[in-house]
């Protein structure tokens, strides 16, 4: 479980609330949500300590062609320990909801106490969402169906027993740690992947399902089976490559450089469009963006263009496209990791989880009439960085679901 303290901040003095019961509410809430956040390295960073957080990890010793061999009466060289960092920036997360006076009067302590539910799911799975996409940022990725880029992914491209056992070669050639050993399980590598990843290998008959074990084996929240020595625990957040573009051109244009797009762009639209340099396309041809004005729904290229009315405007971020309509199918992410492959930290002392009630009057000239309450919840401190990419394997596949 990711290490999460939670403290509750409270400006109610002598209302009677049990502040450690919101804790809890709140903290459970969180724990629903969390898969990609319990296997990592923990970190504290101490109170007054900056932003950054370094990660050290000793490196291996090297084997030399005499492989250690001694000879009798020598003393051989000694070695020097020697270690890799890695730095992460924390980042602070927070949410809140504004509760009237008139609800107040009917019930708030439940009300409270189902806000701090809602909302520790809330940053739970923001937690969850930061986590992920530090793991899905590696480069260490394996392609279903031995495809050599996203793009060319296809349906029949599923995740198969075949991937789980080039994957696990990958990491074991690697030299990854495996979990376990310690405890008394048998050690093991992690594999975190969606539903219908899963779905396409329990029809498989080397497929050990958790019912199988249950009783042996000291269980992972969320676990659901074994494959060749990796534990499959299921995560609904598990990354989903999309296409981030689809629309068309608004009007036809004569050798310029911009274009209007003819529907409004969605929040993944607008955010693909504003990066520089990502790469577009419209109809059969490339071109690179150089921004994109969302008041006017304005693209600029770094390239002139001539361009029908109604040409399709698309992005190459996702699956095999289709030819006539361009549009991408979506590409499924699934995790195999050994420990300390990443790690996550947050800030000592502070609370990493904090719920803050403000009551009724607390706003002072801002709610003149004492008619609104607020009770909100902040992440502190948080982020995950991968720590040794060869130890964290990303399969990139279709689903047959």
């Amino acid at each position: 479980m990711a290490d999460i303290t939670n403290t509750t901040k409270n400006t109610v003095e002598g209302t009677g609330l049990n502040k450690t019961f919101f804790d809890r509410q709140l903290l459970e809430g969180a724990r629903t949500r969390l898969v990609h956040a319990q296997y990592g390295q923990k970190r504290r960073i101490p109170k007054n300590n900056g932003k950054r957080v370094e990660f050290r990890r000793w490196n291996l010793f090297d084997i030399d062609e005499n492989m250690c061999e001694l000879t009798e009466g020598v003393t051989p060289d000694g070695q020097a320990l020697s270690q890799g960092t890695v730095e992460a920036e924390v980042s602070q997360y927070g949410a809140y909801v504004e509760i009237s006076d008139l609800l107040e009067q009917t019930a708030y302590e439940q009300v409270l106490s189902d806000c701090a539910e809602l909302l520790g799911e809330q940053l739970g799975t923001v937690v969850e969402w930061v986590t992920r996409d530090a793991m899905c940022a590696g480069n260490n990725i394996q392609r279903a169906g031995g495809k050599s880029a996203r793009s060319e992914i296809t349906a029949a491209d599923t995740l198969s027993v075949d991937e789980i056992r080039k994957a696990v070669r990958t990491l074991k050639k690697a030299k990854a740690r495996p979990f376990g050993g310690k405890d008394g399980r048998k050690q093991h590598f992690i594999c975190i992947c969606s539903p219908d990843a899963t779905y396409d290998l329990q029809e498989d008959p080397l497929w050990q399902d958790v019912s199988k074990y249950a009783a042996k084996e000291q269980l992972y929240t969320g676990e659901i089976g074994m494959l060749f020595g990796v534990v499959f625990v299921e995560s609904t957040e598990a990354k989903v490559f999309r296409q981030s573009v689809w629309n068309k051109v608004s009007e036809a244009t004569s050798s310029s450089a911009s274009f209007v797009l003819k529907n409004a762009p969605t929040e993944a639209e607008a955010a693909y469009l504003s990066r520089e340099d990502n790469p577009i396309r419209i109809g059969e041809a490339s071109y690179t963006i150089a921004g994109f004005d969302p008041s006017s729904n304005t693209v600029t290229l770094k390239e002139t263009a001539s361009l029908a009315a109604d040409a399709i405007v698309y992005s190459e971020d996702a699956g095999a496209l289709d030819p006539e309509t361009k549009t991408a199918m979506d590409v499924h992410s699934t995790l195999i990791f050994g420990k300390d492959a990443y790690g996550v930290v947050d800030v000592a002392g502070s609370g990493a989880l904090q719920i803050i009630i403000k009551p009724h009057g607390s706003a002072g000239t801002q709610d003149p009439l004492d008619q609104r309450a607020t009770v909100g919840a902040k992440v502190a401190a948080y982020t995950a960085v991968i720590l040794n990419e060869l130890w964290l394997l990303r399969i990139e596949h279709a689903v047959s679901a």
